[in-house]
């Protein structure tokens, strides 16, 4: 049979159990997933950092990493070719592209700098999301935002300001939002003495960098939490309930990060309550092993569980973006099976009969309820991505492997 041929089965068996797949396809394809840089080089950048820190890690040195912004692209090109439909790229402010000997530090980061990115990204018809680099940096070594340096923070809201103005930038230049994302390293690797003082100078940070005039219908500022990371596993300055009551309070988002959480917290229990309350979210998808190790995100049962929220409280209202690097693999591969699970995820939860099982919890009926969740397990899901992928002039199943080991042989193995 061919594809499609197979993928009329499947549309006739799903129609049986109350479900449009073409819908489902339709709205799939409406739905852009924010694919991030720093998986091509090892989250390394190109304003001389020259080795990450600030409590992660990209382990493994798998041959091919991109040196340079054109390698970057490029292998971003070939990624992007792989994966069905239209997407976003997400921005670290550590890869400004510099010319002509010219360098500046964080702080005096200009839209100039980025000029290339929005080319790239205009000739592609893509969409940019942005961060502030507040790690890899000698006056990121003890604390950015909330430091007790008045220098060192200063410095650090003037990078976040110049930020603003390159995310509106972006906006600008390509018609889209662009989501800004503020995540800090600070904490203390042991029981701290004092809590309130670091978080008051954060919020007043905070304060300051959002006083500066911005768009706020083409910027949508968020930050992030974290629970720990390496070298501060006692304190995290920007804790979820710091920031998700700032974020509130200052008509902001909140950003989600599928990692950032303890081991038995899950993030797609918390995003119909973010929806509640916030008109948007924002939310990075990984998939952390034991902590926040930012591994490539699987077709797992917690991305599928995101999936569905997303799907039920509104796509729409979600800023969808992946968070992974992985440098003891193919880092092409890693995008493409990362992208395309994220997708995979999201068409499992478009071929549910959501409204039915909704009425179904709403009725009680929980064993008929949990009858047709198990059953829609072994639907033919795989005969409808296949289709997606071929109306979207992509290879289908593991086809696209071999145009990356192709890619890997004649380009990545060159780079030394």
């Amino acid at each position: 049979m061919t594809v499609k041929e197979r993928y009329e089965a499947a549309r006739e068996m799903y129609k049986a159990a109350g479900v449009d797949t073409d819908a489902a396809l339709e709205a799939l394809a409406k739905i852009p997933v924010s694919m991030h840089c720093w998986q091509g080089d090892d989250v390394i950048g190109f304003d001389g950092a020259g080795a990450l820190s600030g409590g992660i890690q990209a382990t493994g040195n798998y041959p091919g990493r991109a040196r340079t912004p054109e390698e970057l692209m490029m292998d971003m090109d070939k990624a992007l070719s792989l994966i069905p439909g239209r997407h976003r790229i997400n921005l670290h402010a550590s890869y400004a592209v510099f010319e002509d000997g010219e360098w500046v530090d964080r702080d005096k980061l200009e839209p100039k700098h980025f000029a290339k990115w929005v080319q790239f990204a205009k000739e592609r018809g893509l969409g940019i999301d942005f961060n502030p680099t507040l790690f890899s940096h000698p006056k990121a070594e003890n604390a950015t935002l909330s430091s007790e340096d008045p220098e060192i923070r200063k410095f650090w809201i003037d990078h976040v300001k110049a930020c603003l103005k390159i995310s509106q930038y972006f906006a600008e230049e390509l018609g889209t939002h662009c989501a800004m994302n503020i995540w800090i390293p600070d904490g203390f690797k042991d029981i701290p003495a004092d809590r309130t003082a670091p978080r008051a100078r954060l919020k007043d940070s905070l304060d300051q960098i959002l006083s500066i005039d911005y768009d706020k219908d083409k910027v949508f500022v968020a930050v992030e939490s974290k629970v720990f990371g390496i070298g501060f596993e006692s304190f995290t300055v920007g804790s979820h309930e710091f920031y998700m009551n700032y974020a509130a309070k200052n008509d902001i988002l909140c950003l989600l990060d599928s990692g950032h959480y303890h081991p038995t917290e899950m993030v797609s229990d918390k995003i119909s309550s973010m929806l509640l309350f916030f008109d948007k979210m924002a939310l990075h998808v990984t998939r952390p092993v034991r902590w926040d190790s930012d591994h490539v995100v699987l077709l797992d049962d917690e991305t599928k569980e995101i999936a569905k929220e997303i799907i039920r409280g509104g796509a729409d209202r979600v800023l969808l973006a992946l968070d992974f690097f992985d440098a003891s693999i193919n880092r092409i591969s890693a995008w493409v099976v990362g992208m395309r699970n994220m997708q995979k995820a999201l068409l499992n939860a478009l071929l549910l009969p959501n409204e039915q099982l909704a009425k179904l919890q709403e009725e009680r009926n929980f064993t008929k309820q949990m009858m047709i969740q198990e059953e829609l397990k072994t639907y033919p899901m795989g005969d409808v991505w296949d289709y997606f992928c071929e109306i979207n002039g992509v290879p289908v199943k593991e086809a696209w492997y071999d145009e990356v080991m192709k890619y890997e042989k004649e380009v990545l193995a060159e780079r030394k």
